[in-house]
């Protein structure tokens, strides 16, 4: 029933209103948002403390003719644009940086340190895009605050704090977004692709990204001399007991052909050569698609760390999991139908299947709260260079790396294109 209802929001003939903004719109723009994306780029600020960036995209927003309410779930940015009856639909751009020294050279280029949560100062830098996300968002919202002729019904806006700590869509819905603003039928994001030609989407129904869940593991043991390990219970060891028996999980208690991945991305015990530590602690990262192998790898997580420390005679190890985020599935209805508007508004030949990924995004908790979604991929290298790198078999700077390098104006050109288009889908009854 619900499908039925929400593939009839869709029967309306897509040729009428499946047009990207207008290319001598986008010339006259373009200039002044590549502007606004090397202002975020240069002062990008970590999760939870976006307020500067929060600020500014509130402003610009204001600016485009949305009405706007700020601290939304902490930095949250919400904005209507509101034009007349018809559906509600919600375009969504994630704000924060991620704890990343820049090494691209761009004269643009992040110099922000700021303080881990250990005291130390740590570079970063907007190494996922949501600059540029935060960016096409904009130019979304002022294409259709200046067209209004060209479409009906109430687009929700948002700035969203904390995708990469998994943590702002949660607080946004807990803030009451569904409640205090209008509920919205549909919504619709993109992400960021290095190795997608510039200004190109990604589309995909089903399942697109993972399920994740952080996990902090502390091994125990009983310090000493180095010189004496005879008299200690050495948690380095079992800390290097424990790295290597994880990687047992995914390849000998998982289907294998269920998509699961299972990474230490940190490890730290000890000070000095000599001395063998009280506690050694590691920091994973847990990835699945099925929830039957999502409770599977964390119980194998738990119990492998218990063996080893009562192997070894140590303390029981402390496991905690935190920052959950469930897998984005993209609805079919709504991720068909903007397929359809993106090919007949940018053309066949820049329209790709998208490729599902082990990495993830918090936008799809909105779908667990009863919203269909769509999230997108966006390219962004430019053509030429991606074709230049290939032959030399390289690479470009890959998401979450210090060398990330959107090619901005064809990224953004592409972005806007994009939304603008599969909102007008969407919209149309």
């Amino acid at each position: 029933m619900i499908r039925a209802s929400i593939a009839g929001l869709f029967a309306f003939p897509l040729s009428l209103f499946a047009q990207a903004p207008e290319p001598q719109w986008l010339d006259q723009q373009l200039p002044d948002l590549v502007q606004v994306y090397e202002q975020f780029h240069r002062e990008p600020e970590l999760s939870f403390a976006e307020r500067k960036t929060a600020a500014r995209l509130a402003d610009l927003l204001e600016q485009a003719g949305c009405k706007v309410t700020r601290n939304v779930g902490g930095t949250g940015v919400v904005a209507l644009l509101q034009n007349g009856e018809g559906p509600t639909g919600l375009l969504r751009a994630d704000m924060d940086a991620l704890p990343i020294a820049e090494e691209t050279g761009l004269p643009y280029a992040s110099t922000v340190r700021a303080e881990a949560a250990g005291g130390q100062a740590i570079g970063v830098m907007h190494a996922c895009g949501h600059d540029v996300h935060m960016t096409s968002l904009l130019g979304a919202a002022r294409w259709f605050a200046a067209h209004r002729d060209q479409w009906q019904g109430t687009l929700v806006f948002i700035g969203q704090p904390a995708e990469e700590r998994a943590g702002g869509a949660r607080a946004m819905v807990k803030a009451g977004l569904f409640e205090r603003f209008p509920r919205p039928a549909w919504a619709l994001a993109l992400h960021c692709d290095p190795n997608v030609p510039a200004g190109f989407a990604g589309v995909r129904s089903g399942p697109l990204m993972a399920a994740v869940d952080s996990v902090d593991v502390t091994i125990f043991g009983k310090g000493g001399h180095g010189a004496r390990p005879h008299l200690t219970v050495d948690p380095v060891v079992i800390a290097s007991q424990y790295v290597l028996a994880l990687q047992t999980i995914v390849s000998r208690e998982i289907d294998p052909v269920q998509p699961a991945v299972i990474t230490v991305g940190a490890i730290h015990g000890g000070s000095k050569h000599n001395i063998i530590p009280d506690r050694v602690d590691l920091q994973l990262t847990v990835r699945s698609y099925d929830e039957a192998v999502r409770s599977r790898m964390k119980e194998q997580i738990v119990r492998k760390a218990e063996a080893l420390a009562m192997a070894a005679g140590a303390p029981a190890p402390k496991v905690e999991f935190s920052e959950p985020t469930g897998p984005l599935v993209n609805d079919a209805a709504v991720t068909n139908r903007v397929r359809e508007a993106l090919v007949a508004a940018m053309g066949a030949q820049e329209v790709v299947e998208a490729e599902q990924q082990m990495i993830a995004e918090d936008f799809g908790y909105f779908r667990e709260q009863g919203v269909p979604l769509c999230m997108f991929r966006l390219g962004t290298t430019r053509a030429d260079r991606l074709a230049a790198l290939r032959e030399k078999g390289e690479l470009p700077g890959q998401l979450h790396t210090s060398r990330y390098q959107p090619d901005a104006a064809d990224s953004l050109r592409g972005g806007i294109r994009a939304l603008v288009a599969g909102a007008r889908a969407l919209l149309a009854r």
